[in-house]
């Protein structure tokens, strides 16, 4: 199993009991993209994609070209790929090419797109995001007769996907009045495409947060990120599906598990300082396990005296400094632990588990920043 100092088991039950659960709360009509950028929230491309598949799945939303590709790569020709986000003249010639979906927000892109599929011979297939109050990317309300125009002008060039936005702090109930003014303004924008007689394919607005809990912004498509993997986007999300539907903590069930094993064991006297700097210091003889995973493979400096992990299914505190390769924990109340013994860094052990929640909130760090760090070259295995 582990030719790397660590590895990662995605879970296949839990993640197809995650579709079921959001497909029961947003209805059978409604298409889920299944959204895989940051390699899949650092779930791994390879691994989630055909379980994505298997579950019916067959829409899946990038940042970038290079994402793209690597879903491409691996996802079948009957899937749909979209990118939300970066995209070069050269990479929007390969995504037209391949009849990759991307979303257009500025009218430079808008020509370039009609320009390439006029050279390929093949239409643009468009998502014309609108700007409702993010203030990152899409088109303003002014903008619409320019645009309007170049889609009316060229019929055979652009296949319109779909009319789209994001909404900003849709996770937070503090955003409220942010988020309810951006669907009002999103409508806005529909009536005015419905008018001129262009109509979308797909209206979606939602990310996972949204789609929890503003109902009414599901519409035809939500791009459904980090709840698929089993975590709600922030614990209002989870209380306002409590409320709504009865929801249990376990009805998203956490998709990953983190474990490495113990490198060596050794004994530290009573004034000894353990690791770099003097930042701990043993008050009393200690038995130091050593674990190969450090700040390189995703587990934060931040956590140096700080963080857990799970040995022999009991909890042990990370002592001294996070190093670039390794840590450094405190097993002198577990007895007989040896080189090789399983280490859990994320996930269950016994009775005990360590949540990504439990881990970014000791390191600052959101559940989504804590997943997108975990490196590529982290081998991952389906369980």
């Amino acid at each position: 199993m582990m030719n790397q100092t660590s590895y990662i088991e995605i879970n296949k039950l839990a993640y197809s009991h995650n579709i079921k659960y959001l497909r029961r709360i947003l209805g059978k009509d409604v298409r889920i993209s299944s959204v895989v950028k940051g390699n899949v929230y650092g779930h791994g491309v390879d691994t989630i994609i055909p379980l994505a598949e298997k579950a019916k799945i067959n829409h899946f939303s990038v940042f970038s070209a290079n994402e793209a590709l690597d879903v491409f790569k691996v996802a079948s020709p009957k899937s749909d790929i979209m990118i939300m986000g970066y995209l070069s003249d050269e990479q929007l010639e390969w995504a037209i090419e391949n009849e990759i979906e991307f979303y257009v927000f500025d009218l430079l892109r808008l020509q370039s797109a009609i320009d390439y599929a006029k050279k390929t011979g093949k239409p643009a297939r468009i998502h014309i995001e609108t700007e409702t109050g993010f203030r990152r990317t899409g088109f303003e309300y002014p903008m619409l007769p320019e645009v309007v125009k170049l889609l009316k002008d060229n019929p055979d060039h652009i296949i319109f996907e779909g009319l789209c936005t994001h909404y900003a702090g849709a996770e937070s109930i503090e955003n409220h009045y942010r988020v309810v003014n951006q669907i009002v303004e999103y409508k806005r924008f529909l009536r005015y495409f419905t008018r001129n007689g262009l109509v979308p394919n797909y209206r979606h607005t939602a990310g996972s947060a949204a789609s929890l809990t503003y109902p009414q912004t599901t519409m035809d498509m939500v791009r459904m990120g980090i709840a698929q993997y089993g975590f709600w986007p922030s614990q209002e999300t989870y209380i306002h599906q409590f409320k709504k539907n009865q929801a249990k903590d376990s009805d998203l069930r956490r998709v990953i598990s983190w474990k490495s094993c113990v490198m060596t064991v050794k004994e530290v006297g009573p004034g000894d300082f353990v690791g770099y700097g003097t930042s701990y210091m043993a008050n009393k003889k200690l038995k130091v396990a050593i674990i190969p995973v450090g700040y390189t493979n995703g587990f934060s400096r931040s956590l140096s005296n700080s963080g857990r992990v799970l040995i022999h299914g009991k909890r042990v505190p990370v002592i001294g400094t996070v190093t670039m390769n390794t840590m450094s924990v405190n097993v002198t109340d577990i007895p007989n632990v040896q080189p090789g013994d399983e280490v859990v860094l994320v996930g269950k052990q016994k009775r005990l588990s360590i949540s990504i929640a439990s881990f970014s909130e000791m390191s600052n760090q959101l559940n989504y920043q804590t997943l997108a760090r975990l490196p590529n070259n982290i081998p991952r295995y389906l369980v």
